[in-house]
């Protein structure tokens, strides 16, 4: 979907911002570093275009031992389990750093994935980067999700983020890849910063 023009404009954007957000960057791998001495950076195996896995990068938010955190929270707290499997998210995820929080409500825990899009395993715009096991609530629109790269902001992260169902999300990843332009890309990049200025929906 889009083919050499939406990677044009993903190249040409990035040139762009990234003498500002190169130094914002490094600004924060150092905060996180002087915090703990974990890694600086995670990667999560995602399912990108037509299937294929990569490493999605982010700053780390989360406590170094987070599967074992995760598992023993969602033990004590059946409810948040409840949440756990229906979202893939937590309102209060235990796991999270309190320098964590301060970058997932900016997303700038995800600017890591602007190597991703150069790597061409991203775009600038597309639907959120799943794991493998999430395409099963995707369904039918499985196929939508895979006809495109995943996005570092998209129709989802614009349009209230955690504040929506999963289903809509679903709804609003079919949406923008039936429904695709180069403008309605523009259009999404600049609702972006406002969104991240309001942190509507962040979790």
């Amino acid at each position: 979907m889009g083919g050499a023009s939406k990677r044009t404009l993903d190249i040409a954007l990035i040139l762009l911002v990234l003498p500002f957000l190169g130094l914002l960057m490094l600004g924060l791998a150092l905060l996180i570093k002087q915090r703990d001495k974990g890694p600086m950076l995670y990667g999560h195996r995602r399912i990108g275009f037509d299937g294929r896995e990569f490493n999605c990068w982010k700053f780390r938010t989360m406590v170094v031992n987070g599967d074992e955190v995760l598992e023993q929270h969602l033990k004590e707290n059946p409810e948040d389990a409840v949440m756990w499997r229906e979202q893939r998210k937590l309102t209060n995820d235990p796991r999270v750093t309190p320098i964590g929080q301060m970058l997932r409500k900016l997303s700038l825990d995800e600017l890591p994935q602007l190597l991703n899009v150069l790597k061409g395993e991203m775009s600038l715009v597309g639907p959120r980067p799943i794991v493998r096991d999430e395409l099963a609530h995707y369904g039918s629109t499985a196929r939508y999700y895979l006809a495109t790269r995943p996005g570092l902001t998209g129709l989802w992260q614009v349009s209230g983020r955690s504040d929506t169902t999963y289903a809509e999300r679903v709804r609003m990843d079919r949406h923008y890849v039936v429904q695709w332009t180069l403008l309605s890309d523009l259009r999404i990049i600049a609702r972006t910063v406002p969104a991240l200025i309001t942190s509507k929906g962040a979790r």
